[in-house]
């Protein structure tokens, strides 16, 4: 088959790119800022061409991959765009990262060159960034516009001149790292042609379509739910730097955007935001995330008349879970392809459903719960030059997200949180998530993070912590009350300690950070008096402050009973 025919069955984002090229209609919005596609195509080809020029000396099999460190800017879609035409890979680098971390990053995906802006090139200064080392393109800068200049009017290339093979990679792009080192996972242009298409369909995406991207850009979310939907379907863009809850919806009205993406908890903090009659009065239609929960679903669509899909699904989309119409409350929903499952880690067996007593409390936890997995592999493409979490992911043929979950007897699926947040109190295991929506249900908590630290005896003990809408204090007591009324609190899962916090430490993807949260425990009594921290000394419900002296008198307790290395 040639080039010319395979593109036409099976066509790539080179494709994508190439059919705006004489579109008029706009394609990205960025502050006053506006851009048609037929403008963007031209500055696409511009990059396409210094790129080109760049690569065109590096010996034969040098992998091709532009590193982009920019917040969300129309130059990182012009990057995207010109990688996509000249077959060459984005890799997405996180700000956040910092010193030998992002270094790491950088030159564990062999990036050629870094894309990045004043903002942002600081934090590569003094770094080993390996051949990326004399090609730091910051693109506030004179020098860049000069490195441009040359190749004003160039064209895009076409399928003859750079013709792209659809298995090839396009993206590589970093997992969060909430759990631990992030990894790369790769993404072709076949799997992103897949994804953006499904998302199409379930959108209704159209060229009238405006897509609100505060996500950033770095990170799957944006790119398989916002950016490349948009391009595949020629809708406009509109770009936020970072986000922003008290500019949502100002942002969604002054770029008239009708379809916006979400990942962790953004909702949360839109919703924490004061209320105003109007504010249904936008153009928003519908929005997809993922993470947000039940009752922030709900609200937000009764607030701003937006419909809202969400889904359970990761950057390696090995496993997909969505809702139904008339899912239980708190479930994930079911399936979407009946090889998922879920199994025990240790047996590999599928495990028993989970059964409910007539208050809704899980009977049969750490027998219910275990990983979830699919059995077909899903569309996973692998993490880049790292075989040992390639072999952790697919084993014998299936793909085991990491995620832990348990299923009842019609089918739905109950996120339990990540492997690596088994929590075991008195000889049962359990995961937070569950105790995690409980906690959520108070009306003054906007977010609730629960992990297990260790028991000065044996075992764990369960931890939450918890973020307060503004202008709201914690009431020990009204807070007590409110967990003796939850009938489906099981009296293992009711925290021992509770810190009320200001602000989680947070992925920019805003997910909470869990192994900050672990590794801080308590021990913010000691090092601050003024931190808010609370305790239950007995087995009832009832919370008292946790100061200095009592982290004191814990820690004696931890040494006493010989597991005092467990505090460091």
């Amino acid at each position: 088959m040639s080039s010319e025919s395979a593109t036409a069955a099976e066509p790539t984002f080179a494709d994508h790119v190439r059919a705006r090229a004489d579109d008029d209609n706009v394609a990205v919005k960025f502050g006053d800022t506006t851009m048609t596609y037929r403008v963007w195509c031209a500055e696409v080809a511009r990059r396409a061409a210094w790129w080109r020029r760049r690569m065109a000396g590096r010996p034969s099999g040098t992998p091709a991959h532009l590193g982009v460190l920019l917040d969300n800017t129309p130059e990182f879609t012009l990057w995207l765009g010109a990688a996509a035409v000249c077959g060459a890979t984005v890799v997405g680098i996180n700000p956040t990262r910092r010193g030998a971390e992002l270094a790491r990053d950088i030159t564990h995906t062999d990036c050629q060159a870094i894309v990045t802006e004043s903002s942002q090139v600081g934090l590569l200064a003094g770094l080993d960034l390996g051949d990326a080392s004399d090609a730091v393109l910051d693109t506030d800068s004179e020098a860049y516009r000069a490195e441009l200049a040359p190749f004003e009017g160039a064209t895009l290339p076409t399928s003859t001149e750079i013709p792209i093979d659809p298995a090839s990679t396009f993206l590589l792009l970093f997992t969060s790292g909430t759990s631990g080192a992030p990894k790369a996972v790769i993404t072709s242009h076949r799997r992103l042609n897949f994804v953006a298409g499904s998302m199409c369909m379930i959108t209704e995406l159209g060229p009238d379509d405006v897509t609100y991207i505060a996500m950033p850009l770095f990170h799957s979310n944006a790119l398989f739910t916002g950016w490349a939907p948009s391009l595949v379907a020629g809708a406009a863009v509109a770009l936020r730097r970072k986000f922003s809850a008290s500019e949502f919806l100002p942002d969604v009205r002054r770029y008239g955007a009708t379809y916006f993406n979400y990942v962790g908890k953004p909702l949360a903090y839109i919703l924490a935001t004061p209320e105003a009659p109007d504010d249904a009065d936008n153009p928003l239609r519908r929005g997809f995330g993922n993470e947000g929960s039940e009752a922030d679903i709900a609200r937000f669509g009764e607030r701003f008349g937006c419909k809202l899909t969400d889904g359970y699904g990761q950057t390696e989309t090995g496993a997909s879970i969505v809702r139904i119409p008339g899912m239980p409350a708190g479930s994930l929903g079911v399936a979407a392809q009946p090889s998922i499952s879920v199994r025990n880690p240790d047996t590999g067996e599928d495990c028993p459903r989970a059964r409910f007593d007539s208050e809704g409390r899980l009977l049969n936890a750490e027998e219910a719960t275990g990983e979830i997995v699919n059995a077909g592999g899903g569309t996973f493409e692998g993490y880049w030059r790292n075989d040992e979490a390639n072999r952790e992911r697919l084993r014998d043929g299936a793909y085991w997200t990491g995620d832990l979950a348990y299923r009842d007897a019609e089918g739905f699926f109950y996120f339990a949180g990540r492997t690596a947040e088994w929590i075991r109190v008195d000889g049962e295991n359990f995961a937070g998530a569950p105790v995690e929506r409980i906690l959520m249900r108070h009306p003054d908590v906007i977010l609730a993070a629960v992990y297990g630290v260790p028991d000065a005896e044996i075992g764990d003990r369960v931890m939450a912590a918890i973020q307060l809408a503004p202008g709201r204090s914690f009431d020990a007591e009204s807070f007590a009350r409110f967990l003796s009324e939850q009938s489906d609190l099981g009296p293992k899962w009711v925290p021992t300690y509770l810190q009320i916090v200001d602000e989680f430490p947070m992925t920019q993807t805003n997910k909470v950070v869990k192994r900050e949260l672990v590794r801080r425990r308590w021990h913010d009594a000691e090092n601050d008096s003024d931190a808010e921290l609370w305790h239950r000394p007995g087995k009832t419900i009832e919370f008292v402050r946790f100061d200095r002296e009592a982290a004191g008198q814990l820690r004696r307790r931890f040494e006493e009973r010989g597991r005092g290395a467990l505090l460091d």
